[in-house]
Formats: structure tokens, C-alpha cells, sequence
């Protein structure tokens, strides 16, 4: 996939092959503007995400977000803050962000790319192990948002 508008810069063919494996994963990405960003879908089994890989080429950096369908309303925050904090302990890749402005919660994954070819195996190892976990903790933080569920009884229903 060739990207125009792209300035030479190191990150420029990170952002080239994140797309070219974006297309050929079947992701059916969808280039945000004129940034070195995409947007696509996921399927999961517990809900369809909406995804947004970036290359950060001036730091050459690449962040990969799953976004929660849902935005966490003001009175339940506290919770889902405490639920999201339950699922980050242990996990190997990543983590699970809210933004207490709006409740949008989302998880993430990132790499470090300077110095080192974005390849196509560090990009899934970057994306498969963000949508897997989002789409395993998902059911907890809809309980946790919309049935009053503890945050402490959603982990352990999703843990056990």
C-alpha cells in the first residue's frame, strides 16, 4: 500500500508496513487525513471494537488502541477506574487506560520502533494480544457499568 503525503522520515516505513499488514490481515484499514494513523474494526466475540493503529514517526514509535463500545458514565468512573486497574495486574502486554473527562475507556499496546525494523511479526504480537484482552475483559466492564457488578466480582468472573 503506497501512502502519499508522507514525509521522509524514519517512522515513514514503519507507517508503510503497518498498512501493507493491515491489508493483508484483513483488517480493512481506513487512513485517518493526512495522519499516519488507521482505523479499523474488530469482531470480537464479546462486541465489535473500533481499533487505531498510529505510527509516531517522529519518535518511532508504534501505539495500537482498542476502544471500548462503551463510555463509562460519571457516576460508575470510580468503579470502572478500580476494574480496570484489577485487570492491568499481570498483564504481560499493555493496559487498560480511562479518560475521566468523558469515560472512554481503552486499551493499549505499543512498541518502540527506533533502531529497529517495524516488521510484520512485531505488529501482530503488538495488535492480537490489545484486541484478545479487550474482548476477554469487555463482559466484566459492561457488568461493572450497566448490572452494578463490583469491580472485584467482574475480575473474578473473567480470572476463574
Amino acid at each position: 500500500m503506497a501512502e502519499e503525503g508522507l514525509k521522509d522520515c524514519p517512522g515513514t516505513r514503519a507507517f508503510v508496513t503497518l498498512g501493507e499488514f493491515l491489508e493483508a490481515d484483513d483488517w480493512h484499514p481506513q487512513r485517518l487525513g493526512e495522519k499516519t494513523i488507521y482505523r479499523t474494526i474488530f469482531p470480537g466475540e464479546s462486541g465489535q471494537v473500533a481499533c487505531f493503529a498510529q505510527v509516531r514517526t517522529d519518535l518511532e514509535q508504534f501505539v495500537f488502541y482498542v476502544m471500548a463500545p462503551v463510555k463509562a458514565p460519571e457516576d460508575v468512573r470510580q468503579a470502572v477506574a478500580e476494574y480496570i486497574a484489577g485487570a492491568n495486574y499481570g498483564l504481560q502486554v499493555g493496559n487498560f487506560e480511562m479518560d475521566f473527562r468523558d469515560g472512554e475507556v481503552r486499551y493499549k499496546s505499543s512498541l518502540e520502533s527506533e533502531d529497529v525494523h517495524l516488521s510484520p511479526e512485531l505488529i501482530q504480537h503488538a495488535i492480537y494480544p490489545a484486541v484478545q484482552t479487550m474482548d476477554r475483559y469487555l463482559p466484566g466492564l459492561m457488568r461493572v457499568i450497566y448490572s452494578g457488578a463490583s469491580p472485584g466480582e467482574a475480575i473474578d468472573a473473567i480470572e476463574q
